[in-house]
């Protein structure tokens, strides 16, 4: 059942998964300087409507449309049947458990579908945590405008196992479920889908480095210093050349630049688009 559909958003048919995406339009003076959209990409155990109102604050910030959606079984996007099972296909649709390619699968498979439907071409695409993956991933194959990425994996790290099994105990004894059932209506799959695959053994071998190396676009990669969940090597291993990077590294921020430095987060995207445009 849906229950958490917001009026501003839409289910939108992607392979045959019904996907929430919200629209959000580019402020009125901007409206025909024709700027990139940004399509905003949420992290593992992000919605649209984990991300508040910072989208619409950016959008307006830059004077650019944006478009925000939720990756199957996340907000209210439709949930990934028998989410613990054995990963299978049926009728050509993944189910069970997410394989190790979960991230490539969305940049490669998904997103370009999504993006063609929506009449999207070469957009800033602004990812957090394995948002900020997809959006590397999916740059390194189809031409964006930008690659904005805000606390990405482009490997495993013993920090990041760490914290995600501290996430497995904080959701089953702690009140990390109840948390995030504001932002899903299936609570359990958005979870259990994410933390069942990066504590599988065979994740261990996620490692996106050689595809970045492809990227043609701009990248501004932004890392908090105090983050659980990675290292300054997130970005610092991003191999591009430095006239086509900018790497920012936030003082007391945590995973989520976004919420622990909204201004600093924000003022840098802005700066960084500007010189873009």
């Amino acid at each position: 059942m849906k229950t958490h559909l917001a009026s501003n958003t839409s289910l939108i048919s992607i392979q045959g998964i019904q996907l929430q995406v919200e629209h959000i339009a580019a402020p009125a003076p901007a409206t025909a300087l024709r700027r990139a959209p940004i399509v905003f990409l949420h992290e593992g155990l992000g919605s649209v409507a984990m991300w508040r109102n910072w989208p619409h604050q950016v959008c307006q910030a830059t004077g650019r449309e944006g478009w925000v959606y939720s990756r199957r079984g996340y907000g209210d996007s439709d949930p990934v049947p028998d989410v613990r099972g054995e990963s299978r296909l049926v009728d050509g649709q993944r189910q069970g458990r997410l394989l190790p390619d979960y991230m490539h699968h969305e940049a490669w498979s998904v997103l370009p579908e999504l993006l063609d439907h929506l009449g999207v071409v070469a957009p800033v695409l602004l990812g957090h945590s394995d948002g900020a993956s997809i959006a590397l991933l999916h740059a390194s194959r189809h031409p964006v405008a930008a690659c904005i990425v805000m606390a990405p994996h482009v490997k495993v790290e013993d920090i990041s196992v760490q914290s995600i099994e501290q996430a497995r105990t904080a959701y089953e004894s702690g009140d990390l479920r109840e948390r995030l059932r504001r932002y899903h209506a299936d609570v359990d799959g958005a979870f259990w889908q994410w933390n069942d695959v990066w504590l599988s053994a065979a994740f261990r071998a996620f490692d996106i480095r050689q595809d970045c190396q492809r990227i043609g676009a701009p990248v501004l990669a932004i890392q908090g210093e105090d983050d659980p969940y990675g290292t300054m090597a997130q970005i610092d291993e991003i191999a591009l050349p430095p006239s086509q990077i900018e790497r920012v590294t936030l003082a007391s921020c945590g995973h989520s630049p976004h919420r622990d430095q909204t201004r600093a987060a924000t003022e840098r995207i802005v700066h960084f688009l500007l010189r873009q445009a």
